[in-house]
């Protein structure tokens, strides 16, 4: 399972640096262009806010240091920590988006919703605890 921590806490530090490098010094781009190639999930949502794209940035940066930490210092109860983080803005976050998709075209839509739900799954992922190996006396093996 810690492999699958490891991994976990990889992506979501990725997650967490483009998206809070974007939004936090280049709040303009992130909100007229997020999530790039073309296509528009913040500038459908209402006005520009600027002190809210970098508090938004700002958060995640902020999880993308905890993450760092956690995978440096890689312990149980740093992962199980940053993965209750995640999971919660990760729900909250989802929960929200999906009940808001409003005239998003469905490509982005889906995109909106597949993505939102992976990043989710990465905070759940941190929180699946590690298979404990089972020591059985050797009395007890004998047929």
């Amino acid at each position: 399972m810690r492999t699958v921590h490891r991994i976990a806490l990889l992506v979501s530090i990725v997650l967490a640096l483009t998206v809070g490098v974007w939004a936090y010094f280049f709040p303009g781009a992130f909100y007229s262009s997020f999530p790039g190639l073309g296509a528009h999930w913040i500038d459908e949502d209402g006005p520009f806010n600027e002190h809210l794209i970098r508090d938004v940035g700002g958060m995640y940066l902020a999880l993308g240091a905890a993450s760092i930490v956690s995978l440096v210092r890689f312990s149980r109860a740093n992962a199980l920590v940053i993965g209750t983080a995640w999971t919660t803005f990760g729900a909250l976050h989802f929960g929200y988006h999906a009940a808001h998709l409003g005239e998003m075209a469905p490509p982005d839509a889906l995109g909106n919703v597949v993505t939102l739900g992976l990043s989710l799954l990465l905070g759940i992922a941190l929180l699946i605890p590690e298979r404990s190996v089972a020591i059985i006396p050797s009395e007890e093996v004998a047929l």
